[in-house]
């Protein structure tokens, strides 16, 4: 199979209160709107939020999205942290902290409860450093 694009989507009953947070708070940028379906692009990086009420889902599969983690790298998460918790008063799911298996990050939601981990690599400890796969 050749790959030509890959993206979550997020079924939501709050498209534009997300497409609002994605935009301001992660610099994301609208590429394609209408009231059920919103398009975002920053740099190579895509998500798309759907309502979850439209026919274009199967209707077994109408409902809003659960159990999902997004993973934002960044280069410095403690900078985030002051920016986003700090200064834009989003309440931590997860608090800053350094992680043995290579992560200091820390766990905010989008409006739908989506959480968002805010993350930078860092060296992992122990029994973790060899779990990684170099290649």
């Amino acid at each position: 199979m050749r790959l030509s694009s890959f993206y979550p989507v997020i079924c939501t009953g709050k498209v534009a209160e997300s497409k609002e947070f994605y935009v301001r708070l992660f610099g994301f940028e609208v590429t394609f709107e209408a009231d059920w379906y919103v398009s975002l692009r920053r740099g190579p990086y895509e998500l798309a939020l759907l309502d979850h009420t439209h026919p274009t889902l199967p209707a077994a599969y109408r409902r809003p999205v659960a159990g999902l983690l997004l993973n934002f790298e960044v280069d410095d998460v403690d900078a985030e942290w002051a920016r986003l918790v700090e200064g834009e008063g989003l309440t931590p799911e997860l608090a800053l902290r350094d992680e043995d298996f290579g992560q200091r990050h820390f766990i905010v939601s989008d409006p739908n409860g989506v959480l968002v981990d805010v993350i930078t690599p860092i060296a992992p400890t122990g029994d973790y450093a060899a779990a990684y796969v170099t290649a």
